[in-house]
């Protein structure tokens, strides 16, 4: 008789880039691999704001996650959101889109949840200040930025056309940079001669800090290059200052001195700070682990968590050793404890090395042939970093497609200014035939 043997239940909590890593990792062993995401697609996060502003489309940044492991024959893919684990029966807890609930039973289990928006105890400002994590994030943030245009046209009170022409961006981190230098281009170049009653030029882009430098993670040099090209471009930078209002008509701020100044913007947009799903401390409290301010959960040198050899964290949601929260990071934790798993299922009595984070570098994207980037002693900006910065994207964009696409955009972009990817939708409203009382309608004519 034929012995029959069941495969080690390996389950994944996440689908990006340490999730996909760590199912990669996983492709040749006797593993039934299960990965568990909220969402059907893998995002190429670092892109998400390329996609926002109309050079890439949602496709090109976003793929299905059936689609990009379908060749791992041992890996399964559940669209779910895991709410709790129980370390003890060793089964991960899910619910359905539909409000439906999974039980996944597992011998490992790898975590790779990634993080979310924080606004540091103030989520009364994501309604008016929206953040950009996922696609619909970036879809929404695209149809904020050209609306405002569209409603700057047909607005008659000069004060009200400003606040339309006024962009504002909470945190000078990459995101924030990258955001606020792709509004000024859209403004300057994209949009050029395309109105009649405004001058799109004319936008302001202001950009708040709360540190002494943007992109202070990238040291001095470069931090003030970068400060350098924004304010070339038109962005206006305000540095120490913090945030403590959001409104529909702007924000107020505080800077250094404690002086509070309201800024009026019908757009607001937040890059600044993360924090951990509640799966993670779903997980801390029934493993005991300890969790730091943003939620990251503590792990052992081998990622493991303390008293749980068959649990590992990776990513974004990982805290050790004060890495930062990169793709990079997502890719090596998420590949090394793939790894480990393949290894403990092939019986190795071998105990793994402690992980070992190489640092390939960082990059940020500020407008047109103008990128800085990080690599141990090298340090490139101008348009030496905007080349290698486009070296590094086209090697981890997932498929062929993609890669190709992305280039044939980029191209585009780089040459004319112009971006193919502008199209918004706008919620259906009902029809009004009579404006309020005290209301005229607008007059286009001239």
């Amino acid at each position: 008789m034929e012995d029959h043997v069941t495969p080690r239940r390996v389950v994944i909590i996440g689908g990006g880039f340490a999730g996909l890593f760590a199912a990669r990792a996983l492709r040749h062993a006797p593993a039934a691999v299960t990965v568990v995401d909220r969402r059907a697609h893998h995002l190429f996060q670092p892109l998400l704001y390329q996609c926002a502003s109309g050079i890439l489309s949602e496709g090109q940044i976003a793929q299905p996650l059936r689609s990009v492991l379908r060749r791992r024959h041992n890996v399964n893919c559940l669209l779910a959101e895991a709410t709790d684990v129980d370390p003890d029966a060793k089964v991960v807890r899910a619910r359905r889109p539909d409000g439906g609930l999974l039980e996944l039973p597992y011998d490992d289990l790898i975590v790779a949840v990634g993080m979310r928006q924080s606004y540091f105890g103030h989520d009364e400002f994501a309604a008016h200040a929206p953040g950009m994590k996922t696609l619909d994030d970036a879809l929404g943030i695209r149809r904020r930025l050209y609306q405002a245009f569209e409603m700057a046209e047909t607005a008659t009170d000069p004060r009200e056309r400003r606040r339309w022409l006024t962009f504002a961006l909470v945190g000078g981190g990459p995101t924030g940079v990258e955001l606020a230098g792709q509004i000024r281009e859209i403004a300057g170049h994209t949009l050029d001669r395309e109105f009649r009653a405004v001058d799109s030029a004319e936008a302001r882009v202001l950009l708040f800090e709360g540190s002494d430098a943007v992109l202070g993670a990238f040291g001095p040099r470069l931090a003030e290059r970068a400060a350098r090209t924004l304010r070339d471009l038109g962005v206006e930078i305000h540095l120490g200052t913090t945030v403590t209002g959001v409104d529909a008509n702007g924000l107020t701020v505080k800077d250094g001195n404690g002086a509070s100044t309201h800024f009026p913007a019908h757009t607001v947009l937040w890059t600044a700070g993360v924090e951990a799903p509640p799966i993670a401390a779903a997980l801390a409290r029934a493993t005991g682990a300890e969790q730091d301010r943003a939620g990251r959960i503590a792990v052992e040198p081998d990622l493991t968590l303390p008293g749980y050899p068959d649990i590992r964290v990776t990513g974004d949601v990982m805290g050790l050793d004060r890495l930062p929260g990169l793709a990079e990071v997502a890719m090596q934790t998420g590949a090394y404890a793939g790894r480990a798993v393949r290894h403990s299922i092939e019986g190795r009595k071998k105990r793994p090395k402690p992980f070992k984070y190489v640092d390939l570098g960082s990059a940020a994207y500020i407008c047109r042939g103008r990128a800085v980037v990080k690599a141990g002693p090298v340090h490139l900006s101008g348009r030496t970093g905007w080349l290698v910065w486009l070296l590094i994207h086209l090697v981890f964009l997932t498929g062929f497609r993609s890669r190709f696409g992305a280039l044939l955009s980029w191209a585009v972009v780089f040459a004319s200014g112009s971006r193919r990817e502008r199209a918004f939708t706008m919620p259906d409203r009902d029809p009004s035939p009579d404006p309020p009382a005290g209301k005229k309608p607008l007059s286009t004519s001239s």
